[in-house]
């Protein structure tokens, strides 16, 4: 789905990335390191907020790099969701769960079963702990139709209660995930783990 090859990110004489190859495979994948080494650079790229200084990131086979930024937004519009870090700014606050849901594009609200959220459509999202607003976050970008996920440190700001809601949901995922997290538990998580050096 998404290939990264020879990817590398440089401001100025700063190099945050350097030469990663990696493949979005089906499962979960998890960018890992200590802060400075990357994680959310990468992500950027991956997820075609940011264009690489170097290499190439093909999705579904399609060179990204020398396409228009109007091209890059629509096709990450189509193909990929992210889930932000604060829980927060992946939600319409004034609308309820299943209006959230809805605005996403689900037809029913039978995934907040799947969501472990089953009775809170009505509720506001101020209801919710942080871990279920970040599971609804992930059920709205399935909502979407997105082919990938892509987090950025999705438990960095939560509880261990909270937290563990996230894992859970990332772990029965139906569509590839990746994620950039130092959580060890993420970590154990992965199908596959691609560890980043701080520069």
């Amino acid at each position: 789905m998404i290939r990264a090859c020879g990817v590398g990110v440089s401001y100025g004489s700063v190099h945050a990335v350097s030469d990663v190859s990696l493949t979005i495979a089906p499962g979960l994948t998890v960018l890992s390191g200590p802060s400075g080494s990357g994680k959310s650079t990468l992500l950027r790229v991956l997820s075609l907020v940011e264009r690489p200084s170097a290499g190439e990131v093909f999705v579904r086979d399609t060179a990204t790099s020398g396409l228009p930024w109007s091209d890059l937004r629509a096709l990450r519009r189509k193909e990929i969701a992210v889930v932000f870090q604060n829980p927060a700014d992946n939600l319409i606050a004034h609308l309820t769960v299943g209006e959230n849901l809805r605005a996403a594009g689900a037809t029913d609200l039978s995934l907040l079963d799947r969501l472990g959220l089953a009775g809170s459509s009505a509720w506001r999202i101020g209801a919710l702990s942080g871990g279920q607003q970040q599971r609804l976050a992930f059920g709205c970008a399935l909502a979407r139709g997105a082919s990938v996920v892509v987090a950025d440190e999705p438990t960095s700001q939560l509880d261990v209660r909270s937290a563990d809601l996230v894992l859970e949901t990332l772990s029965s995922l139906p569509v590839p995930a990746v994620v950039a997290s130092h959580d060890p538990r993420l970590v154990a998580l992965a199908d596959l783990c691609v560890p980043l050096a701080a520069s």
